[in-house]
């Protein structure tokens, strides 16, 4: 694992916090509980790591941290936002402007090129053009990307593909990153270079990041980790100093 985060960003509190995270899905003989009393936090500059295997809630857990999906009890907590209780209205607002999301199938527009799908948010967010093309080269700079800012994603690698996707969600400064088993469609190579791109973006930024993965090259990289068994946390690891 890395380095312990420094006392500075520990002191700053957390930036995401849930307590009693519970999600039930159907009813009666078909009732599951996917997510049961879950207690998180994440420190500004800290990667979290979910680790469990298929079923084990990783993905109910990461979702709801994210405002995606509703607890059915519990709170989630953005900075001073409660995201639990939110509107929809305001969770749009939220997940926009201060959330980004790394997806383990890319998640790209296929007639767009890297830098247009990068330019999404900031278009969302109406940032002026001429700031859009200079934030967009950054960040493609930034995943090691910039001399395939015209390719269509169908015409890129994999990897390449997943290293705009993590473009497109940093490109907004987002408060959290959240990714759901980033690395599930790549090779161990690929897999690991995307990881290291993650570790150093998260800690360079001060941004907190969320990573679901079954992975063990990928947990070694957390900061701190949370193992999930049928809902529930059965271990936490924080890395050693």
């Amino acid at each position: 694992m890395t380095d312990t985060l420094t006392e500075a960003q520990a002191s700053l509190g957390p930036i995401l916090r849930a307590h009693a995270l519970t999600r039930v899905f159907g009813e009666g003989a078909t009732r599951v509980e996917a997510c049961a009393g879950v207690d998180v936090e994440v420190l500004p500059g800290e990667l979290l790591v979910i680790k469990g295997r298929s079923g084990s809630g990783k993905t109910t857990l990461l979702n709801m941290l994210a405002a995606v999906d509703r607890p059915t009890s519990g709170s989630v907590w953005l900075g001073d936002a409660e995201l639990s209780a939110a509107s929809e209205d305001e969770l749009v607002r939220i997940r926009r402007d201060r959330i980004g999301f790394v997806f383990q199938g890319f998640g790209l527009i296929p007639v767009l090129s890297a830098a247009e799908n990068v330019e999404l948010p900031l278009r969302l967010l109406g940032v002026p053009a001429a700031e859009r093309g200079e934030r967009v080269a950054r960040a493609l700079e930034d995943v090691d990307l910039t001399q395939h800012a015209a390719q269509r994603p169908p015409e890129m690698s994999g990897g390449q593909q997943q290293r705009v996707g993590i473009a497109r969600a940093i490109i907004s400064e987002p408060q959290v990153l959240f990714a759901d088993e980033p690395t599930g469609q790549l090779d161990s190579i690929t897999a690991g270079a995307i990881m290291e791109l993650l570790v150093t973006l998260v800690h360079d930024r001060g941004t907190a990041a969320v990573v679901t993965t079954h992975d063990p090259v990928l947990v070694a990289r957390a900061d701190r980790v949370l193992e999930l068994h049928d809902g529930r946390v059965v271990n936490e690891v924080v890395a050693a100093g």
